[in-house]
């Protein structure tokens, strides 16, 4: 039985464990100032929870299989840590969990590496576009807390709200 649901404290231990798993994607592949190990730790994730970031959980077998957060920003909604455990990937997990944070009026942005192809084809093939350069500056300063390093290597993708 495949479960979609908001994840609970408890969860957090898998929480890490999928991101960093799938976080490999990424080695090697971003700029290597800005790989770390593990990609994201415990604090780091503390202070994304603190942030206003809410995740949710594809549960499939009796477990968390893949995840992704969305933190609400003023006027939009960020898609955040999109993450499926690597057996898992390919299976609709990131699908169904995007569907189900699409659920919104609001214009949605999700921000990922430049480098990261994969994920950019992803996000277009549910309806986001890339934004055009100098914009996709100004609302990674506007939108995300990261650094100066991570916005020059960062894209934007943007999906119009419904009827918008």
């Amino acid at each position: 039985m495949v479960t979609l649901r908001p994840c609970r404290n408890e969860d957090r231990p898998c929480l890490l464990a999928i991101i960093n798993a799938a976080a490999q994607a990424y080695r090697g592949v971003i700029p290597e100032d800005c790989w770390h190990e593990p990609y994201m730790t415990a604090a780091a994730l503390d202070q994304e929870l603190a942030a206003g970031v809410d995740f949710w959980g594809h549960e499939a077998e009796g477990a968390l299989v893949g995840v992704m957060g969305r933190q609400l920003r003023g006027d939009v909604e960020l898609i955040r840590h999109a993450y499926v455990r690597p057996a898992w990937q390919q299976r609709g997990v990131g699908s169904a969990l995007l569907a189900q944070l699409l659920r919104t009026r609001r214009e949605v942005l999700v921000g990922t590496w430049k480098a990261a192809t994969w994920a950019i084809r992803f996000y277009e093939r549910h309806g986001f576009g890339l934004v055009e350069a100098p914009r996709t500056a100004a609302l990674l300063r506007r939108y995300w807390n990261i650094t100066p390093r991570q916005r020059e290597s960062s894209v934007v993708l943007r999906r119009a709200p419904p009827n918008g």
